[in-house]
């Protein structure tokens, strides 16, 4: 017989394995813990197959849980957007955006604006995330949009957004100051892995100009902070540059640009779709990857 899959036990995949924990989702979801056993144990009665295989102290997905998983999305969100179209009482429908932080500031407030016009009814989900972590999620299933910074080589133009030139950024415009006793210029960077790092540290090592690390974060504002204090140079695009940090011109060697893309799951809902639309408007309006900060 065909199986008939039971929408909140899908649900309960979803959240359990969003948040890494089926414990943590059965408090989410105001359930007990043997209540979401049970559910996934109809799931694989379900399915006939295992869905999940211990890990440590926790459950991940097998290879039929992942493939489950992908259409557990789906149903889900055409189900509550279903829902909430005939006015009936459901859980809001969820959108997982991620997007890099430098984003954070102009291009999701004013997607996010736009957007909850057009779908009040939407939940939007957004993670700060790195390019690599980005790509992974959406290909997995985790999110359902991002926008993601990727090198040049990347194949295809549909999904292309803006090419951005990376910069040399400093508080001042003469980084001699800035420089140790042994001579080696002091980095910002965001810690590994990070295209503007590799990229920074590699053209340096070309140049054969020596370096030190003297701050790494994964915080775009503790690179800011840091360089409003003095403590030396970082890499980013023009992007959301703010008052107070200058470009460093012709003392240290050119960088390759970063290309901006939109990466998204092949079967989107409608709303996730407007959502992406959204994006992508906001960022030729903005003229994203055009401005460049003045000296």
């Amino acid at each position: 017989m065909t199986p008939q899959f039971d929408i909140e036990a899908l649900r309960t995949m979803i959240v359990g394995t969003d948040l890494g924990s089926f414990a943590r989702a059965a408090v989410h979801l105001g359930r007990s813990q043997s209540a979401v056993s049970m559910q996934l144990k109809r799931l694989e009665e379900q399915a006939g197959h295992v869905l999940f295989h211990r890990r440590g102290r926790g459950l991940v997905p097998t290879e039929a849980g992942d493939t489950l998983l992908s259409y557990a999305r789906r149903i889900v969100a055409m189900h509550d957007e279903a829902a909430v179209a005939l006015g009936a009482s459901a859980a809001l429908p969820t959108i997982r955006l991620g997007l890099p932080q430098d984003f954070f500031e102009d291009i999701m407030p004013s997607a996010l604006a736009t957007f909850s016009e057009r779908r009040p009814n939407v939940h939007v989900m957004v993670r700060a995330g790195r390019n690599y972590a980005l790509e992974e999620e959406v290909k997995s299933g985790r999110l359902d949009v991002a926008l993601a910074f990727t090198g040049a080589d990347r194949p295809g133009t549909e999904d292309h957004l803006a090419t951005m030139p990376m910069l040399w950024l400093s508080k001042d415009e003469d980084i001699e100051p800035l420089r140790d006793a042994s001579g080696a210029l002091p980095l910002v960077l965001f810690d590994h892995p990070c295209l503007f790092r590799q990229a920074a540290l590699r053209s340096l090592d070309q140049a054969g100009i020596r370096w030190r690390l003297s701050l790494t974060t994964p915080s775009l504002p503790g690179v800011w902070a840091a360089l409003r204090f003095g403590l030396g140079v970082t890499v980013r695009t023009a992007h959301g540059v703010p008052p107070g940090i200058r470009r460093l011109d012709n003392c240290l060697p050119a960088l390759p640009p970063l290309e901006l893309w939109m990466l998204k799951q092949d079967h989107l809902s409608d709303a996730a779709r407007d959502l992406a639309e959204i994006l992508k408007a906001t960022i030729e309006n903005q003229g994203v990857g055009c401005q460049l900060p003045t000296r």
